[in-house]
């Protein structure tokens, strides 16, 4: 569901990029000024479920009858295990991280992929759909997750058509959806059994646990991830889409850095270590806010 380069225009990514920069700060402040969200002993946590949904995005699924692949995204469940507005900034994170250094999702397109695969997640399928639900675990997260993969297809379907960059643009808002249903099952379904286990088990065994799943993710079954079309790409093929593209000097920088940062990371191992990296900036950043409040 990553947005690439050239297919958001200027004016859709200045909207969608300030909205979401006002998004990040409101949730650094409501982070900042509340008592009983975001600890030190938090930290640890925070940082592994960065790394472990980040591995998570690498990870495509093949769909044999659609001739195309999914991912888990992983927004509800930040937004289940850390609030919604460190999950939130989590995703955020991820997000910012693959577009800079992985040219996974352009940057002009960051605050539309920030807004489908976070704010809607954090924002709204949480606190709508989930806390309501949250008394039968398996329903609250298969209902949640699903509705918060149709509703992020749903707006990169909207950002595509504002931004009038593909012909056959409003074929791809019934065919974004078609392609994103199995994802929304199966996240569903693997999102209920993690939230499970951390109501089950101790904390610092999940975290070792998942820290473990995160290098066996990275390091060995990335190497086996599908190849075929991810659910917009499949849908810009079927479409018969052509990409009429937004050409601007924006565009050219954009690509311009993100080959060039590209160069830095080449080993999903290494890839996991920077993203715990400044997971861990982040958190020190949040631990001082708090503590000069």
């Amino acid at each position: 569901m990553h947005l690439g380069n050239s297919i958001i225009c200027p004016y859709t990514a200045a909207v969608m990029g300030g909205a979401m920069g006002v998004g990040t700060i409101w949730a650094i402040r409501a982070i900042r000024n509340a008592k009983n969200e975001f600890k030190k002993e938090d930290i640890i946590k925070t940082m592994v479920l960065i790394a472990f949904v980040f591995a998570l995005q690498m990870i495509n699924f093949s769909i044999p009858a659609m001739q195309s692949s999914v991912h888990i995204i992983g927004g509800v469940l930040l937004a289940i295990l850390l609030g919604k507005n460190l999950g939130f900034l989590s995703m955020a994170l991820i997000l910012t991280l693959q577009a800079l250094f992985f040219n996974d999702g352009g940057l002009p397109a960051l605050g539309c992929n920030i807004f489908n695969m976070g704010f809607i997640p954090c924002f709204v399928v949480y606190p709508l759909i989930y806390k309501p639900l949250k008394s039968n675990n398996f329903l609250a997260c298969l209902a949640s997750s699903f509705a918060a993969v149709q509703f992020g297809a749903l707006f990169a379907a909207v950002e595509i058509i504002l931004s009038n960059t593909v012909n056959n643009s409003y074929q791809i808002f019934s065919l974004l959806q078609i392609s994103h249903l199995p994802q929304g099952i199966i996240e569903g379904i693997f999102s209920a059994f993690i939230v499970y286990s951390f109501n089950k088990f101790n904390l610092k065994k999940i975290n070792t646990s998942l820290f473990l799943a995160t290098l066996i993710l990275a390091g060995i079954i990335s190497n086996y991830a599908s190849t075929k079309p991810d659910g917009l790409d499949w849908a810009l093929l079927k479409a018969d889409t052509i990409a009429l593209g937004a050409q601007s000097a924006i565009y050219n920088l954009s690509n311009l850095i993100q080959d060039k940062l590209g160069l830095i990371i080449t080993n999903n191992l290494l890839a996991v270590a920077l993203v715990m990296g400044f997971a861990f900036l982040m958190c020190k950043i949040l631990t001082e806010l708090k503590s000069c409040k």
